[in-house]
């Protein structure tokens, strides 16, 4: 290698790093050693014949990298090291694609992989060695990493040193090399591939005594979670048995890491907690419950205890399952205590949505090498930055099953979609309008011409949001759609979380239309909100189940995760403009339940004036009514699309063009588009 000319720095912006540094030097080398944050086989689209120049002299590759594998990645690891056990195929390596050439390369023992895994932090440095017959070597570091986009597209640059110029830092980059790649660096955990991949050599089979009957499209999520190494999400709509899939995930991952296993289970609100008990303790795991009037009142000592002891005894391989809700889990006492766990860990969020904020971000890290997000609606509304960093850290879907499919496939029950026009007063028109003239003051333009509200317009626009909420023609209509089904059982009325008029003094709208069933029809009817405690819930779920109580009235407390199959009739008054809550919503209403063949739903949508008299106003008037009837069209389409029913809902959106002939939509979309 001393033949060659070799400069002290290659800079992306003005060399070819490949074809200047490393394919030369690759020509010669024996041996090349590789410490890198990150590693992809698209590198050797760039240097293969570097790479192969190696191979066909017989020398060696190795290389460490962070737990930061593909998914292809893998499964071309796990084959080429499965090969090492067969006869050997003469093979051209330069007729292979790069997956296919990591996995010969490997088979034929020229390549090596070790994976550096650390507690807290992430394996980032950067750096290389290259040695030749003569003992010649070449060290180098900066920021590329391996891959075909670090080499190629981004802007990278290294600084190389030679042995025979600078003998003593190139020692140091040996040593160093020589200190990780044998696990004998601090605070870095070095393991061979088959100690960190999963490395399923057959398609394995659901653990013996599984408490429940999967149906194949759950049993096909969790192989595929099992495939992309522990990672993933499930995203499924809601009562397709996520749960029960991710619960099945985490008995096989305990099964196949032999119970040497942290088990931490996330959940937003106290009441998903008391369900993730229940189902937890059917596949044998009972949990540390923590988070505040925790039944456990001495949670955080347990937890204490099982870390301690996982540490001091380790050849036990006794797991341990932590269950918490957001708030506990990102509190710094809990945090702390997740610093000090030393076996791996497996993260499972549910409703994984919730923690896409920025300040929850921080606490999903690298600390968790086995990850599982649950969600019936998994993308953050109006929040890009909050979804992409969650797929960047959970890793890609091992499942889309939505509403659709499940309906399609019988796992939920069909419905019955009736939307009920109200209207705004005009006392609610005018208070809407002029919060509409005042948030059109409030608008941003960002840097790519892309527009948002400032925090006045956020708090405006929340203000407007529980006008049309409360709207008080809703309770009237109410009181006529309700009327078939006062003797009836198994339904739900969603309110908005507002206030409304009654005899000149306000109360909140749950307030009123719990008075309405009670009070005026006679019905047994409980509320389910924030105010009620854990004991009072349980109580009404189950004498809702029962038919005992006839009613439940709620406003977001079922929005998530929460199981009553036996609801068959809702009616919905809290127009929220958020996909995910009334996607979750009518997924409430569609689980399978005894002598439910058919759910009913009655949409109450708001519009800001008669349609009959739109014609009478002026465009700018018409043109601030686009923003709420936009909203509600979205809803009715979505509702509409899937139920027995959809003339109905289309009918309503006809007669909404008609009326504002300045829009324009189709049935085949699900946004509606503005002529302005």
């Amino acid at each position: 290698m001393r033949n060659f000319k070799i400069k002290i720095e290659y800079r992306s912006s003005r060399d070819d790093v490949s074809r200047d540094f490393f394919i030369p030097i690759m020509s010669e080398a024996i041996l090349y050693r590789r410490a890198v944050g990150f590693f992809s086989s698209s590198i050797f689209a760039e240097i293969s014949e570097g790479i192969c120049s190696i191979a066909d002299r017989g020398g060696k590759i190795q290389i460490v990298t962070s737990p930061e594998i593909s998914a292809e990645d893998l499964r071309a690891i796990r084959a080429g090291y499965r090969r090492r056990l067969e006869d050997r195929s003469l093979v051209n390596y330069r007729s292979l694609k790069p997956p296919e050439l990591l996995e010969a390369l490997i088979a034929d023992e020229i390549l090596d992989i070790r994976i550096a895994h650390m507690k807290n932090g992430i394996y980032h440095e950067k750096f290389g060695l290259f040695e030749d017959r003569d003992g010649n070597c070449i060290a180098f570091s900066g920021s590329m990493n391996e891959s075909r986009k670090a080499i190629r597209l981004n802007y990278e640059s290294i600084d190389v040193f030679c042995s025979w110029i600078d003998r003593e830092r190139v020692q140091l980059k040996r040593d160093a090399f020589d200190r990780i790649w044998n696990n004998l660096e601090p605070r870095i955990d070095v393991l061979e591939i088959s100690d960190f991949d999963l490395n399923f050599t057959e398609t394995p089979s659901p653990p013996k005594n599984l408490p429940i009957d999967l149906h194949d499209y759950q049993w096909q999520a969790v192989l595929k979670w099992l495939e992309q190494n522990g990672r993933g999400i499930f995203d499924m709509a809601t009562g397709t048995g996520k749960t029960f899939t991710a619960l099945t995930a985490i008995s096989m991952l305990k099964e196949k890491l032999e119970d040497h296993l942290a088990i931490i289970v996330v959940c937003p609100y106290r009441h998903l907690a008391l369900q993730w008990i229940e189902n937890l303790e059917r596949f044998n795991i009972k949990p540390i419950v923590g988070y505040s009037g925790s039944f456990q009142t001495d949670w955080e000592s347990r937890l204490t205890k099982a870390i301690r002891d996982q540490k001091i005894r380790p050849e036990d391989r006794s797991s341990f399952c932590f269950l918490c809700v957001n708030k506990t889990f990102v509190s710094h006492q809990v945090q702390s205590l997740i610093d000090k766990i030393e076996t791996p860990i497996l993260l499972v969020v549910d409703e994984a949505h919730n923690l896409g904020s920025i300040g929850n971000l921080k606490f999903l890290d690298d600390r968790f090498t086995y990850r599982l997000g649950l969600s019936a609606t998994f993308e953050r509304y109006r929040d890009e930055f909050g979804t992409r960093n969650l797929f960047e850290f959970f890793g890609r879907k091992c499942i889309e099953y939505t509403l659709e499919d499940a309906i399609e496939a019988g796992n939920l029950c069909r419905y019955e979609y009736y939307p009920i026009v109200v209207y705004l007063s005009d006392e609610e028109l005018e208070a809407y309008e002029n919060l509409s003239r005042e948030i059109a003051k409030c608008l941003i333009v960002g840097k790519n011409g892309d527009t948002k509200l400032n925090q006045r317009g956020e708090i405006l626009a929340m203000q407007r949001s529980r006008i049309v909420a409360g709207a008080h023609e809703k309770l009237d209509a109410l009181r006529d759609s309700i009327q078939p089904f006062i003797h009836d059982d198994g339904i739900l009325i969603y309110c908005g979380s507002t206030n409304v008029e009654i005899d000149e003094s306000e109360i909140r709208q749950i307030e009123a239309v719990t008075k309405i069933l009670g009070n005026e029809f006679d019905m047994r009817a409980a509320r389910f909100t924030a105010r009620e405690d854990m004991e009072q819930r349980v109580m009404i779920r189950e004498k809702f189940e029962s038919g005992d109580l006839q009613a439940i009235v709620a406003i977001k407390c079922l929005d998530e995760g929460i199981n009553i199959p036996r609801i068959k009739t809702a009616f919905i008054l809290a127009s929220t403009t958020n996909p995910r809550e009334y996607i979750q919503r009518r997924g409430r209403v569609l689980r399978k339940s005894a002598n439910k063949d058919i759910a009913k739903i009655f949409d109450f949508v708001t519009l800001p004036r008669n349609l009959d008299s739109v014609s009478y106003f002026t465009s700018d008037q018409l043109n601030r009514d686009l923003s709420l009837i936009r909203n509600e069209i979205a809803r009715v389409k979505e509702f509409g699309r899937l139920s027995i029913n959809s003339r109905l809902a289309w009918e309503l959106i006809d007669e909404i063009q008609n009326a504002y002939p300045q829009t324009k939509f189709d049935q085949s979309s699900t946004d509606l588009e503005i002529d302005r």
